[in-house]
């Protein structure tokens, strides 16, 4: 069994990861910039590296420096979510210096992480994708075309796009060019890869995510859906499961589907396969996450599976010790995100609690909000027997 782990992450997620470790009796690590030195996951973990070379330097983008502190440490690497969670080279530098990877392999990571290539995956493994280019598309005209050939509206997105960055709706032939140099301009500075693809727009959709486990010997199982259509920005900011508009069949289905998926790609550890659903009920794969989702919660709330705790026994080559048919889901779970309009210090905290509650954050009184970091600084949860139930606790929480 793995006995210690680096959070490569902080605030909420290095909290949530670090609280099973010491569920499970496993050590813990936290890295940190000098802007986050009196952080929570600082203080929480046993030991803790400053990786800034500067009071000014707020990245935690530092592969080789967390490399050097694992290897240091003796650490299994857990990268949570967003910063090099789905870095497929960090992944492999990992693999070449023989320190475990929570999470799939860099080439699975590769190949998933590239949304043109795994759309062909997809299509040759008959999981249903929403139509569009057959390739990559490499100019406005050419975009054109394939809209032409389509039909309006379209969808332009960047191959290596991911949180609505590099993505954008065409819904005439004037349209195009502009979305089409706006949204390849946008990839380049996000990702430093401007390719670009299209997909017909499905008109208010459901979005749809199956959560998936897999280990490393073939045995895959899903634990229900998310539904996660409301977003501002194309940012998710209400997450819960099961969907309401989902029926047993179609629910039955689409996990079947999300297996066979993450089956043809190879993939081991916990991941999310995303699906659009339109208002006739056809559902088409439009991703595939690598790592542990923001929302994962709401799963583990209705399933009673810590899905960080299968993440770590997985990396550490364990079998799978739950079958489809142990899994059910109980119940309704809602996430709701909350976010800091503006930085500052924290004066007075109380978070909500009481029967079904659960928050996770990072915060306590006194700490300062960064403006070097994503805005999110808690999440609630709360379960109910039904949605109205979950519905009402939510409201008094908030």
């Amino acid at each position: 069994m793995i006995k210690k782990i680096l959070v490569a992450n902080r605030g909420e997620i290095a909290m949530r990861i670090f609280r099973t470790c010491r569920v499970m009796n496993i050590a813990t690590v936290a890295i940190y910039t000098r802007v986050d030195r009196g952080a929570l996951h600082v203080r929480y973990a046993e030991e803790a590296y400053c990786i800034s070379d500067s009071p000014e330097d707020t990245s935690y983008l530092k592969p080789e420096k967390i490399l050097q502190i694992a290897k240091k440490t003796g650490a299994a690497i857990h990268p949570g979510y967003g910063f090099l969670s789905e870095n497929a080279a960090f992944a492999r530098k990992c693999e070449e210096n023989n320190l475990i990877f929570i999470g799939p392999s860099a080439d699975i990571i590769s190949s998933m992480g590239d949304k043109q290539s795994a759309r062909q995956l997809m299509i040759e493994c008959g999981v249903p994708v929403v139509p569009g280019s057959d390739g990559l598309v490499a100019t406005a005209e050419e975009a054109a075309h394939i809209a032409e050939r389509i039909g309006y509206p379209v969808l332009i997105k960047a191959s290596a796009g991911g949180g609505g960055k590099g993505m954008r709706k065409a819904f005439s032939r004037e349209d195009i060019e502009n979305a089409f140099e706006t949204a390849k301009s946008e990839a380049k500075a996000a990702f430093g890869n401007d390719d670009m693809y299209i997909e017909k727009l499905i008109i208010n959709p459901r979005h749809i995510e199956i959560q998936i486990l897999a280990d490393k010997y073939g045995n895959t199982i899903y634990l229900g859906e998310r539904d996660c259509s409301i977003q501002r920005n194309n940012q998710k900011l209400l997450e819960e499961a099961p969907s309401a508009k989902l029926c047993k069949d179609k629910r039955t289905v689409m996990g079947e589907t999300a297996v066979r998926a993450a089956r043809a790609a190879g993939y081991y550890s916990a991941g999310t396969v995303e699906f659009v659903v339109n208002e006739q009920g056809d559902y088409y794969f439009i991703e595939m996450n690598t790592r542990i989702q923001v929302e994962h919660p709401v799963t583990e709330q209705v399933t009673g599976i810590d899905l960080i705790r299968e993440q770590i026994r997985i990396a550490a080559g364990m079998k799978l010790n739950i079958t489809q048919e142990d899994t059910c889901v109980n119940g309704h779970a809602i996430e709701c995100r909350i976010n800091a309009a503006t930085p500052g210090v924290i004066k007075f905290l109380h978070f909500p609690d009481g029967y079904g509650v659960r928050v996770e954050s990072h915060l306590f009184e006194g700490y300062e909000v960064s403006p070097f970091y994503d805005s999110m600084i808690a999440k609630i949860i709360v379960t109910g027997s039904s949605r109205l139930e979950a519905v009402r606790r939510l409201r008094r929480a908030l």
